[in-house]
């Protein structure tokens, strides 16, 4: 068996072409989409995701701004300029460019902006709302999994479903929205014993780790639906997921790949979170 790509560069332009659609519609209302980004220092790794987003939105017709600032930039400062923004109508998405240096409390970040702009879907409120299974913005990564997912046209019900990660930002979101789709989910983590254990049991098996080729074929069930959430380099320069993909694809049904599976969604589902809130403002 060689497994059958699921391609989330192809799946993110279906969904960014229609995104664009919305957004025309939106203008001809008077209302343009716009997202503002807070960009702080120079990681190489954010400069580079908020310039993917910039690109994104704009070839879709909405309005960006970005603010980049200097690392040595106030909490206090920062969040004033969460403030400005939340009470500016031409924006209806805010996200501020994670990681944040250390004397910045992220906590206080994602909590000062509003849950109305939240397109990060990181807000305590928004979480909640996830859980309860409510009309609300989802995390993009998590939310990008389960379009790919449902692209397979395989049916998530029932399903025995294994995350590897138990990160805020996609772990435990995406545990939860598999859950809300009526998945079986187990989580796996760095204190679980014999994690091949659990892995091999999983129908889906999702990995978030960030370590590069982590999860081997002995680990995989035959026909198992893998998603590899990781982006990690080697020293060769390659990019590579948190699963091994040359073994996987020999004995999963479906796969994404490392470039061009999970990360293209990221984006696209920011543009989703965003066109959204705007749409809340004709309601």
């Amino acid at each position: 068996m060689t497994a059958t790509i699921i391609d989330g560069k192809e799946t993110a332009k279906e969904k960014r072409e229609q995104l664009a659609k919305e957004v025309e519609e939106l203008k001809q209302k008077g209302v343009t989409p716009g997202l503002a980004v807070i960009l702080i220092g120079d990681d190489p790794a954010s400069l580079s995701y908020v310039r993917g987003k910039k690109k994104a939105a704009e070839a879709m017709g909405m309005h960006f701004q970005l603010d980049h600032l200097d690392a040595s930039l106030t909490e206090e400062e920062l969040l004033q300029l969460i403030d400005q923004y939340n009470a500016n109508d031409q924006f209806h998405g805010i996200l501020v460019q994670l990681p944040l240096p250390k004397h910045i409390s992220e906590k206080a970040v994602i909590e000062r902006i509003s849950p109305d702009k939240d397109v990060d879907g990181f807000h305590p409120l928004n979480i909640g709302k996830m859980l309860l299974g409510e009309d609300t913005f989802l995390p993009c990564t998590p939310a990008g999994i389960v379009e790919l997912l449902n692209k397979t046209g395989v049916s998530l019900s029932g399903k025995e479903v294994v995350v590897v990660g138990r990160s805020n930002i996609v772990g435990k979101p995406v545990g939860q929205l598999l859950l809300n789709e009526n998945a079986t989910v187990t989580y796996c983590h760095s204190r679980t014993a014999n994690i091949s254990e659990h892995t091999l049991k999983a129908d889906i098996l999702v990995v978030a780790v960030g370590r590069a080729n982590f999860i081997k074929a002995d680990q995989i069930k035959e026909g198992a639906i893998v998603i590899d959430v990781g982006v990690n380099r080697l020293d060769t320069g390659k990019l590579v997921g948190d699963v091994d993909f040359e073994e996987a694809k020999e004995k999963a049904s479906y796969i994404t790949p490392v470039p061009g599976g999970v990360g293209p969604m990221t984006i696209t589902m920011l543009a989703h979170n965003t066109v959204k809130s705007a749409k809340r403002t004709l309601a």
